[in-house]
């Protein structure tokens, strides 16, 4: 039986070695997540981070770039050291120092020596910042209304929440 998909689930479940539903079938459930699952995850991430880009460009906002906007963004009202942002994956891949400085340099995001380490560097966002936080905050509240209104129902989304929290903590205990 050929794989009876949309094309690009067909590309990626043949990527993954599967050659037919019935194949899938028969395969354990671990490989699916390891195989087919992570690469949905890549996918999603790159897609996402296209419609910020996007939405920065329908912002005019053109001195920062999606993944700073990102780091803005998970920043928020906090206060976090280079290394809190680091260890919470905030950056995905990038140079975090380097996307750092664009944003200081951008005046989103001021930094300070921590008073209780010296050899520690506090970050956290400036007015300009924070007026960038609450509007992406808008366009992502915006776009979780209509993806629940017309796509994916509100418990679905608690649900793959859960089951992703479960796959990280899972690779997390494979380091």
């Amino acid at each position: 039986q050929a794989l009876d998909a949309d094309s690009e689930t067909t590309l990626a479940l043949s990527r993954a070695g599967f050659r037919s539903l019935a194949d899938l079938a028969e395969r354990p459930s671990r490989l699916l997540a390891a195989r087919f699952g992570s690469g949905l995850v890549e996918r999603l991430h790159r897609q996402f981070l296209e419609v910020v880009k996007l939405e920065l460009d329908r912002m005019s906002v053109r001195d920062i770039n999606n993944v700073q906007a990102l780091i803005l963004y998970n920043i928020g009202k906090d206060e976090l050291t280079v290394g809190e942002l680091t260890q919470r994956g905030y950056y995905l891949g990038s140079n975090v120092s380097y996307n750092l400085k664009k944003l200081i340099d951008n005046e989103y995001i001021s930094q300070a020596r921590s008073p209780h380490d010296r050899r520690s560097v506090r970050v956290k966002l400036t007015a300009q910042g924070l007026k960038l936080h609450e509007r992406l905050d808008q366009v992502f509240a915006r776009h979780a209304d209509e993806l629940t209104r017309t796509l994916v129902k509100p418990g679905d989304l608690t649900q793959l929440e859960q089951t992703l929290r479960r796959m990280e903590q899972f690779w997390i205990g494979a380091i």
